[in-house]
């Protein structure tokens, strides 16, 4: 069911590129300690989660997983809020890491992709054998939206043995879709930004790991050239396209049987909103639309009940719906 969410956003940061920005550079909280527990992988590699466990937090409580997006990694803004925000409520946080990222950096030969669901499998299972009495709330942010619902779709009718409910927010599930919004003029500096982060980890991850052949990247790539001479190759796709369409969850969130609610902006600027509009959604699906917020903005009113941070506070909500 796709539906339009009210969302009274900040008058100042109406335009989509600021509540992007803003969004992202606006972090002045430390977030609560944690232990890092490492989740090892079938081909080898480890990836690392970052859990913080309230003092009081009880083995059938809650625990939320929050899966980060494209070169982010535990420290992103949007995880260490909600860290900031479920640890007072007494609910366990898990801040995933994708492989190279975080506190798991140097720890995987493999880099991370756009598909690699299987690695959020991995570590819900990790969680699951520990504490398996207690509900999973799994949450993904831009890249980390893709992930966590391509997951619930490959899952299927399983995924209630596993998973509470999942939340999407601003997930790029039509992957060339998002890739040739980034390669617009308009949107460059997210292009570069992102582009300069992968390639210095290529780079990383090459001396690191001396049987890795040596690796040279231009300076200035597009991204979908990058995924055409790196990553689809690297990872066992034909090409960048093939690595879309296998990687691209709006073709499995029809298979989806948990509770799940995903969340677009109509100003995303990398993100289309209409990306799921030619699919059947299940009734296990709600898909909101907000009319601004940028990509993973939304940064709303301070006088209104959900603050400036209008997001975490409806993310809270969604946590306690389910």
């Amino acid at each position: 069911m796709s539906q339009e969410l009210p969302f009274d956003p900040f008058p100042l940061f109406t335009d989509p590129h600021k509540q992007t920005i803003i969004n992202s550079l606006c972090n002045f909280l430390w977030a609560p300690s944690s232990e890092t527990k490492l989740v090892h992988l079938a081909d080898g590699d480890k990836l690392a989660l970052e859990v913080t466990t309230p003092w009081n937090w009880k083995p059938t409580d809650i625990t939320v997983l929050l899966v980060h997006g494209l070169c982010g990694s535990h420290q992103s803004p949007n995880l260490v809020r909600m860290v900031k925000k479920l640890e007072p409520m007494g609910i366990r946080s898990v801040r995933y890491n994708m492989r190279n990222c975080g506190s798991g950096k140097g720890l995987a030969k493999n880099i991370y992709h756009s598909g690699r669901s299987e690695d959020v499998f991995a570590a819900i299972k990790c969680l699951h054998i520990e504490q398996p009495e207690s509900p999973i709330v799994l949450i993904g942010f831009s890249l980390g939206g893709n992930l966590v619902l391509k997951l619930a779709g490959e899952l299927g009718g399983l995924g209630g043995h596993f998973l509470k409910g999942v939340i999407a927010v601003s997930p790029p599930v039509d992957l060339y879709s998002s890739v040739q919004m980034l390669g617009d003029p308009s949107n460059a500096m997210y292009e570069r930004y992102f582009y300069k982060l992968l390639r210095a980890d290529v780079h990383y991850r090459h001396r690191k790991f001396k049987d890795l052949p040596p690796v040279r990247l231009p300076r200035n790539l597009k991204l979908y050239e990058f995924d055409q001479l790196y990553t689809a190759p690297t990872c066992g796709f034909r090409d960048a396209d093939d690595y879309y369409n296998k990687c691209s969850a709006a073709h499995v969130v029809p298979d989806i049987e948990l509770p799940t609610k995903i969340l677009l902006s109509e100003d995303d600027p990398i993100i289309s909103c209409r990306s799921l509009d030619q699919f059947q959604l299940p009734s296990s699906v709600d898909l909101f639309k907000t009319k601004k917020g940028g990509h993973m903005g939304y940064l709303g009113n301070p006088a209104t009940d959900k603050g400036f941070y209008w997001l975490d506070a409806l993310l809270v909500d969604w946590i306690l719906d389910f």
